[in-house]
């Protein structure tokens, strides 16, 4: 199984950690991207770094923290092929992998304990995508991420 990525920005740091040791423990494989203290730091090149390597394929899945998860969820979404779910509760998590097939999973430290975030996590990273009705949707969302690169 490939890893999966994983960072954050200071205010995401001590929710990264712990979930970093909760999926060591699970034998889950995580590539930490950083930061790797709690030193004030800004987002967007965490993020940016992350969603980059998923965009291009190196990648399958990731997951970003911060304090809200909004600053992360706009970066991470501006990158092509980067579908960028910010998830509170497990059924956002199952609905966004279902529906959505999201490869990249945001979380909230303000709003989601150590506890609920493993419950997300491992949601997310067990729910696959259900194709049908939804992978038409998806083709018109690479659709439109074509026409945006042909106006540059």
């Amino acid at each position: 199984m490939m890893p999966v990525l994983i960072a954050s920005d200071h205010g995401g740091f001590s929710l990264k950690e712990k979930l970093i040791l909760f999926f060591n423990k699970k034998g889950i494989k995580v590539k930490d991207l950083g930061p790797f203290d709690e030193e004030r730091c800004d987002y967007p090149g965490f993020a940016y770094d992350l969603a980059e390597k998923i965009s291009k394929g190196k990648f399958k899945r990731g997951i970003l923290i911060c304090k809200s998860g909004i600053g992360n969820s706009i970066v991470a979404n501006r990158l092509p092929g980067v579908r960028a779910a910010l998830s509170s509760n497990v059924k956002i998590a199952k609905l966004s992998r279902m529906h959505n097939d999201s490869n990249v999973l945001v979380l909230g430290s303000l709003f989601v304990s150590p506890d609920l975030a493993k419950k997300i996590a491992m949601a997310w990273l067990n729910t696959e995508f259900e194709g049908g009705r939804h992978k038409r949707r998806l083709m018109q969302i690479r659709e439109i991420e074509k026409k945006i690169r042909s106006r540059r």
